[in-house]
C-alpha cells in the first residue's frame, strides 16, 4: 500500500542523490587545471543524460528484473522499456510507488560511472569516453548492482547470511575505484606527469563539490531505507539512524584527514578536508543502516587514516589516478565494507556482524569486497583495452598540450580577452 510519507521522502531523496553529480562536477572541476575545466565537467554532466536512457530501456532490467544466469544478472526483458514499471508498489519497497523506486536507483547509476571519470581526467576523447561510460553501465554496474540488491543476487544468499551494503559501499565506490585503477593504468600518465605543475585550479569549487556531495549524501544514505519511517515495526525510523551516522562519519573522517595533513605537510590543506569529507562518505555507506553512531565515528577515522594513507601511496608509486578515485572510493568504499561487518548491531535494524557475536559476517563482506573488486577490474580492462585498440583512449599530444576544454569541446571555462 502506497504510504505518503515515505513516498514524499524518496521523491527528495532521489532530487538529493541526483544532485549529487553536478556537485560531484564541480569537486573534480576545481582539481584539475583551468585548461581542462569543462571537459571534466562534462564528463559527469553528460553521464547524467546517457545513463538516464540506458537505464529505463534495458539497465533497470539487468540490475533488478528476476534472476538470470544464477544470481549473476536480471531478466533484461521483465521491465524493459519500463514494462510494468508504474505507480503501484514493486517488489523492492512495497510503500511506494514501483517507479519511483526505478528512477531513485537510477540516480545511483548516474553517480557510479561519474566517479571513474576522475581517473582519466585532462586526457581522455570524448567519443570512446562516451562508449564505455554506456558499455560499463550495461556490462558492470547492472551486474554487481544485481549481486547485492536484485531478486536472486547470489550475495544476498551466502552461507545462510547476505554480504551488507546498505547503500552502496560495494556496488558503487569498490566498483568505480575497481574500474578506476584499471583506467588509470590504460590512460597512462597525463602529459608533464611529475615534472610540471598540476595543482588545483579552482580550490573554492572543490569545498563547494564537497558541500554538495555531504548534503546529497543524506538522501544516498537515509533515502537507502526506501521509507521515512516504520512506526508499527521494530525498526521505528531506519533512516534517521542513516542520516546520523552519515552526519558523524563524515565529520570525523573530515577532521582526521585535516589533522594528518597538518601533521605531515605542516599545514591544514582545504583540499585534504575536501577529500576527507568524501573519504567519511564513502566508508559509512554500506554501513549506514547497520550501525550505530560511536561505530560511525570509528568508521570515520578510519576513513581519514586508510584514505589518506592510499594517496600518499600512489603518489609514491607514480600512478596517475588524477583525482584519487582509487583512494578515496576504492579504499574508502573496503574498509566500510569491512567495518560493516565488524560494527553491524541487530538493534539498528537486524543485521549483526562481528561484536554482535557473528563472526561469519565478515567472510561475506570479504566475498563481497573481493568479487566486485575482481569482476570490475576484469571487465573494465576488457572494455578499455578493446577501445585502445580500436579508436584509441587518449586525445594527442597537442590536444593535451592545448587542453581537453579547446581540442574537444570547441569552448574555454574562463575567457579573459573579450
Amino acid at each position: 500500500m502506497i504510504d505518503t510519507g515515505d513516498t514524499a521522502w524518496m521523491l527528495v531523496s532521489t532530487a538529493l542523490v541526483m544532485f549529487m553529480t553536478p556537485g560531484l562536477a564541480f569537486f573534480y572541476a576545481g582539481l584539475v587545471r583551468s585548461k581542462n575545466v569543462l571537459s571534466t565537467m562534462m564528463h559527469s554532466f553528460i553521464v547524467i543524460g546517457l545513463v538516464s536512457v540506458l537505464w529505463v530501456i534495458v539497465g533497470y532490467s539487468l540490475a533488478f528484473g528476476s534472476d538470470w544466469f544464477g544470481g549473476l544478472v536480471g531478466n533484461p526483458a521483465d521491465y524493459f522499456g519500463m514494462k510494468d514499471v508504474g505507480q503501484e508498489p514493486g517488489p523492492y519497497a512495497p510503500t511506494i510507488p514501483h517507479m519511483l523506486f526505478m528512477v531513485f536507483q537510477m540516480t545511483f547509476a548516474i553517480i557510479t560511472p561519474a566517479l571513474i571519470t576522475g581517473a582519466f581526467a585532462e586526457r581522455a576523447k570524448f567519443g570512446p569516453f562516451l562508449v564505455f561510460m554506456a558499455l560499463w553501465s550495461l556490462l558492470v554496474y547492472a551486474p554487481i548492482a544485481h549481486w547485492v540488491w536484485g531478486d536472486g543476487g547470489w550475495l544476498q544468499d551466502l552461507w545462510g547470511g547476505v554480504a551488507l551494503d546498505f547503500a552502496g559501499g560495494t556496488v558503487v565506490h569498490i566498483n568505480a575505484g575497481a574500474a578506476a585503477l584499471v583506467a588509470a593504468i590504460l590512460y597512462g600518465r597525463r602529459r608533464g606527469y611529475g615534472t610540471e605543475p598540476m595543482q588545483p585550479h579552482n580550490i573554492p569549487f572543490v569545498l563547494l563539490g564537497a558541500a554538495i556531495l555531504w548534503f546529497g549524501w543524506f538522501g544516498f544514505n537515509a533515502g537507502s531505507a526506501l521509507a521515512a519511517g516504520d512506526p508499527g515495526g521494530d525498526f521505528p525510523s531506519i533512516a534517521t539512524n542513516a542520516f546520523v551516522v552519515t552526519f558523524v562519519a563524515t565529520a570525523a573522517a573530515m577532521v582526521t584527514w585535516a589533522l594528518l595533513s597538518w601533521a605531515l605537510a605542516g599545514k591544514p590543506s582545504p583540499v585534504g578536508v575536501a577529500a576527507g569529507v568524501v573519504a567519511g562518505l564513502v566508508a559509512i555507506t554500506p554501513a549506514a543502516g547497520f550501525v550505530d553512531v560511536m561505530p560511525a565515528l570509528a568508521i570515520g577515522v578510519g576513513a581519514g587514516l586508510f584514505c589518506y594513507g592510499a594517496v600518499q601511496f600512489r603518489i609514491k608509486m607514480r600512478l596517475d589516478d588524477s583525482l584519487d578515485v582509487v583512494g578515496v572510493h576504492g579504499v574508502g568504499g573496503a574498509w566500510g565494507a569491512f567495518a560493516t561487518g565488524i560494527f553491524a548491531v541487530a538493534t539498528v535494524s537486524g543485521a549483526s556482524g562481528l561484536i554482535d557475536d557473528n563472526a561469519g559476517q565478515l567472510a561475506r563482506q570479504l566475498t563481497g569486497i573481493g568479487s566486485t573488486m575482481a569482476y570490475s577490474f576484469i571487465v573494465t580492462f576488457l572494455i578499455l583495452k578493446v577501445l585502445d585498440l580500436t579508436v584509441g583512449l587518449r586525445v594527442t599530444e597537442d590536444a593535451e598540450q592545448v587542453g581537453v576544454d579547446t581540442s574537444e569541446h570547441g569552448e574555454r571555462g574562463y575567457v579573459f580577452d573579450v
